[in-house]
């Protein structure tokens, strides 16, 4: 799936891998090494993805250090109540993620038709947002939009028009 370049930086001077290790403690449990490993690479780069091509990319790993399916899973809901990551939408019946921790707010454009996802960010949003919370007296922590429809490309009319005889 294309990124546009949002230029994240890390807006915090903790590693994910030591602000997972500190959610983790508040729950009673470790860094273990599959965590550890699960957290490098979700944050190695700044690409949605699902469970199945976190599951892929942790096998395609050169070093031989290996995680199971059980343990990706269990570590994504984790990542997620500890607010690393979050849901961004679903595709093909697969929940996206995204990194949470980190990453400066912005907002989807989500094509129906081929699921590509355009990230995007507008300060006008957010203040339109924080106006209307102001409003109804309600303390505004952050916000997340996500637009559907369909991108360019699925939008576009056919190259050609199907002749009748096709149609039968």
């Amino acid at each position: 799936m294309p990124e546009p370049d949002l230029s994240p930086e890390l807006d915090s001077s903790i590693s994910p891998v030591e602000k997972y290790r500190e959610f983790l403690a508040t729950k009673g449990l470790r860094l273990t090494r599959e965590r550890s490993i699960i957290v490098e690479e979700v944050f190695a780069s700044h690409d949605h993805f699902d469970a199945e091509q976190l599951v892929q990319r942790l096998a395609q790993r050169t070093d031989g250090r290996r995680v199971s399916r059980s343990t990706v899973y269990r570590s994504l809901i984790l990542l997620e109540e500890a607010g690393m990551l979050r849901k961004v939408a679903r595709q093909d019946d697969r929940d996206v993620y995204e990194h949470e921790y980190g990453y400066p707010q912005h907002d989807h454009l989500i094509c129906k038709k081929c699921g590509t996802l355009f990230e995007f960010h507008n300060e006008g949003i957010s203040e339109l947002l924080e106006e209307i919370a102001r409003q109804h007296g309600f303390r505004m922590e952050g916000h997340r939009l996500e637009v559907s429809g369909l991108c360019t490309a699925c939008s576009r009319p056919p190259a050609t028009r199907p002749k009748k005889l096709n149609l039968l």
